[in-house]
């Protein structure tokens, strides 16, 4: 067995419910449903040398703080949840407020979450999201939001980005207009963009290239995207992942759940081993946090 031992999943899910931000609400399933279908996927994940999943899960699409803790407590693997809104998925993420709210406005949300904690949780990073490129007055919003919070916070800002380097650039451009440091911001998907030029450049710009959704289906071209940055001196700059889990709300026993340990299984055999614990380890807290 693999076991990559004090390694982090930056970007997975437990729940996610896609039904609009104003309907989606704990009401809608079984929390001990949950717990039961989630808490071995996770104890296969300890067995590797995991101890800390981020579950990018954000607030309007399922986010459950309180879930977390109980499967944290069951299985002693770090579930570590976050702030933000989700501009993507057609826009079901955002709650009628976003809408209206500016910049300032929102910020102050999320901020003010932090200090506080969301059932006695303080989220570790921002969660956010853009539609594509080029960017619409929304998503800039919604970014500019997330360099406010990331300025007052120290927070990381994870962006799912549909629309590839231009989307990513665009993000950074918000981020340097706001004096946030590039390094705060982490290019979630960016194994979506084909050019490894374009990967190559915004990891030079100091951000964070982010490789998740890897599966046997996808594991080919991520160990290309890797291997790639490794190769101009980037690893230090590269996050991988697998976008897994996904108890879908609404689903009969929340469906297909995917467990999470293909990663150590399948991928990371096919790397050279000296670059397991950079990938998996040094990166994530540098990225995150400790």
């Amino acid at each position: 067995m693999v076991r990559v031992p004090g390694s982090v999943l930056v970007h997975e899910h437990v729940l996610v419910d896609f039904i609009g931000a104003e309907k989606a609400g704990r009401d809608r399933y079984a929390l001990d449903e949950v717990v039961r279908v989630a808490t071995p996927k996770l104890l296969e994940l300890k067995a590797h040398g995991c101890v800390r999943l981020l579950e990018c899960t954000p607030n309007g699409l399922g986010r459950d703080a309180r879930l977390l803790a109980r499967l944290q407590d069951a299985t002693g693997v770090e579930l570590w949840t976050n702030t933000g809104l989700y501009g993507a998925a057609k826009r079901s993420g955002l709650y009628d407020y976003a809408w209206k709210e500016s910049a300032r406005e929102l910020a102050n949300r999320w901020v003010r979450e932090y200090k506080q904690g969301m059932d006695g949780a303080k989220p570790r990073f921002i969660k956010t999201a853009v539609n594509g490129f080029p960017l619409e007055d929304i998503d800039r919003k919604l970014i500019e939001a997330a360099a406010i919070t990331s300025l007052e916070t120290g927070l990381p800002i994870a962006s799912h980005t549909n629309g590839g380097a231009p989307a990513a650039e665009a993000q950074l451009e918000i981020l340097r207009r706001v004096r946030c440091p590039l390094d705060k911001f982490i290019w979630v998907h960016a194994q979506s963009e084909k050019s490894p030029e374009a990967q190559e450049a915004i990891a030079r710009a100091g951000a964070w290239v982010e490789l998740d959704g890897i599966s046997e289906a996808s594991a080919a071209r991520h160990r290309e995207c890797v291997l790639h940055l490794h190769a101009k001196g980037l690893l230090g700059r590269v996050l991988i992942s697998q976008d897994a889990g996904w108890y879908r709300v609404g689903e009969p026993g929340g469906g297909n759940y995917r467990g999470y340990t293909y990663i150590y299984s399948g991928f990371l055999p096919t790397l050279s081993s000296d670059l397991w614990k950079p990938l998996l380890v040094d990166n994530p807290r540098r990225a995150f946090g400790t």
